[in-house]
């Protein structure tokens, strides 16, 4: 039996407890043996006017998982310098990387309805599953596979692979807002990531 990977993609502007919570949970759920964290460089559906360098956001990914022996950071579309993040081609390589571990890619319930802009969504969905959770304020039981726009069978697939792991109402944008507004951040990210938007002054 193939062990399984997961693959929680996502700009991690910061990472925050949300983004730790959801990983475990998926890992739980699934039987994942790790999860790799994959920081994108240029994401293709972001406005990306308040992301901040790669160097920052990889640092801060360091220091909150470097006591996990399941979580690990994956570079590969930082290395690409400069280039559009496409998910399709992270998961083209990591099948190189991992030709013998089946790949499951972890995305929110927000996303699920956006899948069908992805590039080469339909090559995607047959490189690696997709598992969906539950994200707070957005219920996955009014979603119909007609709402998913995909072609058969896939909206029906992605339904079978949804779960509901701990609803963490925590964002990246919130916690760029509250310390841009001098609010504390304390318990919404890791100390030791809290420390070190503090001292390189991020977000101000």
């Amino acid at each position: 039996m193939k062990t399984r990977i997961g693959i929680l993609g996502g700009t991690f502007n910061p990472v925050h407890i949300g983004h730790l919570i959801l990983a475990q949970d998926a890992r739980e759920a699934f039987e994942l043996s790790k999860v790799l964290f994959v920081p994108c460089d240029k994401p293709p559906h972001k406005n990306a006017s308040s992301l901040i360098s790669a160097k920052h956001r990889v640092a801060m990914l360091d220091r909150a998982l470097e006591e996990s022996v399941r979580f690990e950071i994956c570079d590969l579309e930082i290395q690409r310098e400069g280039a559009i993040s496409y998910s399709i081609d992270t998961v083209r390589r990591l099948t190189e990387l991992y030709p013998h571990q089946e790949l499951l890619f972890i995305i929110g319930s927000d996303t699920l309805l956006d899948l069908y802009q992805w590039k080469a969504i339909n090559e995607l969905l047959g490189l690696c599953r997709f598992i969906t959770i539950s994200r707070p304020g957005f219920d996955l039981d009014i979603i119909k596979e007609k709402d998913i726009k995909l072609d058969p069978p896939w909206p029906r697939l992605l339904q079978k692979n949804v779960f509901t792991g701990h609803q963490v109402d925590v964002s990246s944008s919130d916690i760029r807002h509250r310390v841009a507004e001098g609010m504390s951040i304390q318990y919404l990210v890791l100390p030791i990531v809290e420390m070190y938007i503090a001292e390189h002054n991020l977000y101000k």
